[in-house]
């Protein structure tokens, strides 16, 4: 069980799903928001105020959709994440800062003849 949690918890795991929950539930508002917008280009269709009422309708869903997922994803995937991470391996840093390695670039080459 302990290898389980260390593959859950040390890696990536989390971070990779939740970026593509989040990308997928993005790409349906980016494809609604496309629907809208053709939606309002002429067209030969006798309703037309009808179908663009209801591409916006769908696109204002996708966004408060898009919204909703957002919240439930970082309150029930990140947070709980955070807080275990931090229980089950306490005081492990995350590496080095950018102006760490950036300091120990600067006095290797310093150090060189």
């Amino acid at each position: 069980m302990d290898g389980f949690k260390n593959f859950l918890l040390r890696g990536n795991l989390v971070e990779i799903a939740t970026g593509l929950i989040m990308a997928l539930a993005f790409a349906d508002v980016v494809t609604t928001f496309t629907n809208w917008l053709t939606s309002l280009l002429p067209d030969s269709a006798d309703d037309f105020f009808s179908n663009e009422i209801n591409s916006f309708g769908a696109f204002l869903n996708a966004i408060v959709a898009f919204i909703i997922m957002g919240a439930v994803v970082y309150f029930f995937v990140v947070v709980p994440y955070t807080k275990a991470k931090e229980r089950f391996f306490p005081g492990e840093a995350a590496g080095p800062t950018e102006v760490d390695l950036l300091a120990q670039i600067r006095d290797q080459l310093a150090a060189r003849p």
